[in-house]
């Protein structure tokens, strides 16, 4: 199809990607209409409760920026220039996640896609609500709706599909069952996630720091909270399905307060309604995605979640989608709005790095859980920034290359598998905690890098 007949295009999803897709493509002369299975959350009161607070970093804010609304949405986030560990005893320690001057924003959930979808609109999108994907005819370009409150069916062409629907992703589902070969892998973790809250304080006030992520690392599972507007904190707790503790031995409040007072002592005091969130806030799965093709001929291609959902260890699942748009907007110019060749070159550039960010999500989730709180962990951060501080044209933490870089996700993994395997040798001299300052240390690592 040539780039001056597609002119309708249709978005499944009006969640983060969805809509920033749409944004990008209307300001391009795109008619875009978005079908969203749920409700108007604007509108309807969505209870919260699976949602896990967003982390944005500069590869979303660059998605962001592509479409100048990166203004508006900071005036709902909350900058975290690093990381807070809560040891049982109450011990707290602090690591600075990257330069002093960088930071990652807390953000709602809700209030974000609600924001988003306010955006889309003013640009001229279109978002019908309450409609159900029922199937697509990827060569005809007609998808199928079922509206959930009325149960009426109807069916809608366009030039071009998106489907933006998330992990469980009915366009997906469609592709898969289309196209010869397509390769699908879905991965659960053995946890789970619950969230639970920590309220304001007197007067609105935040019970703890305000601009870090707080961490409770307690080896088989682990509590992240991040900072809420209204002065709350938005508490996720990373728990195994079953197990000695696990989601299957706690089964009342008696229960649930005994653990949480032995295991997370100093949250339960700011926690007044921690059984009650515990046992009525749904129990979410932790799944890893991933699929290949992403697209079908120039007709409909996966963005976001629905190509490659990730845990959230990184904070990085819509990162990396409005990392997608980006990269799909840029490949637009490229191509002078040639279809034909944009899906093909989009998919082949994404993939790679959608799997990579995968794999280190997992990665970090190992340790924020068990590494973030031992003293030979934060021993080996230390010497890590003293090299950088040194030397950063040669030595970039993982983690600053990931959240505060535009590095592909690929050459971010492969760099810091190779970094690690140098500190491993490092942690491993003799009384490395008495010397990890010394030239000898520095002089070696330099050596590997070269």
């Amino acid at each position: 199809m040539a780039s001056s007949s597609v002119k309708n295009i249709t978005i499944i999803g009006a969640g983060m990607v969805g809509s920033l897709l749409s944004i990008y493509l209307a300001r391009r002369g795109y008619k875009v209409s978005i079908f969203e299975r749920r409700p108007d959350m604007r509108t309807e009161n969505i209870p919260a409760g699976r949602s896990i607070n967003l982390a944005l970093s500069d590869r979303g804010w660059r998605g962001l920026e592509g479409v100048g609304i990166e203004t508006e949405i900071r005036k709902i986030g909350i900058p975290m220039s690093g990381r807070i560990m809560h040891s049982i005893s109450g011990d707290l320690t602090y690591q600075q996640y990257g330069e002093k001057d960088q930071a990652i924003y807390a953000t709602s959930r809700g209030i974000l896609n609600c924001e988003m979808m306010n955006l889309a609109e003013k640009n001229g999108v279109k978002i019908h609500f309450n409609e159900r994907c029922a199937g697509i005819d990827l060569e005809h370009n007609t998808a199928r709706f079922e509206n959930t409150l009325t149960k009426i069916s109807s069916s809608n062409s366009s030039d071009l599909i998106f489907g933006a629907d998330g992990a469980f992703s009915a366009a997906r589902l469609q592709l898969q069952l289309t196209t010869e070969r397509f390769q699908y892998s879905q991965n659960y973790l053995e946890h789970a996630y619950k969230e639970l809250m920590i309220p304001a304080g007197p007067g609105g006030e935040f019970q703890m720091e305000k601009h870090a992520l707080h961490i409770w690392p307690r080896g088989g599972y682990m509590m992240i909270a991040l900072p809420n507007l209204d002065g709350s904190f938005t508490v996720t707790l990373f728990f195994p399905f079953e197990g000695k503790d696990s989601f299957a031995t706690i089964n009342n409040p008696s229960e649930c307060l005994q653990f949480f007072n032995r295991v997370f002592p100093d949250a339960v005091k700011i926690m007044p309604t921690l059984t009650e969130d515990f046992f009525q806030n749904p129990t979410g799965g932790l799944v890893t995605v991933k699929c290949f093709p992403w697209t079908y001929k120039d007709k409909m291609a996966l963005i976001g979640d629905s190509a490659h959902a990730i845990t959230p260890f990184y904070g990085q699942g819509m990162n990396c989608g409005f990392e997608d748009c980006t990269v799909l907007n840029s490949l637009i110019d490229q191509f002078d709005g040639d279809w034909n060749k944009i899906l093909p070159e989009y998919q082949q550039a994404r993939k790679p790095n959608s799997d990579a960010i995968a794999d280190l999500a997992v990665m970090n989730f190992i340790e924020m859980r068990d590494l973030v709180g031992s003293p030979q962990f934060l021993l080996q951060k230390k010497i890590e920034a003293r090299v950088h501080d040194k030397y950063p044209q040669k030595w970039l933490p993982l983690y600053s290359q990931v959240t505060f870089s535009s590095i592909p996700y690929a050459d971010a993994l492969a760099n810091g598998r190779r970094q690690q395997s140098i500190m491993q040798e490092v942690m491993a001299m003799p009384d490395i905690d008495k010397r990890w300052d010394s030239s000898e240390v520095e002089n070696f690592i330099l050596q590997k890098i070269s």
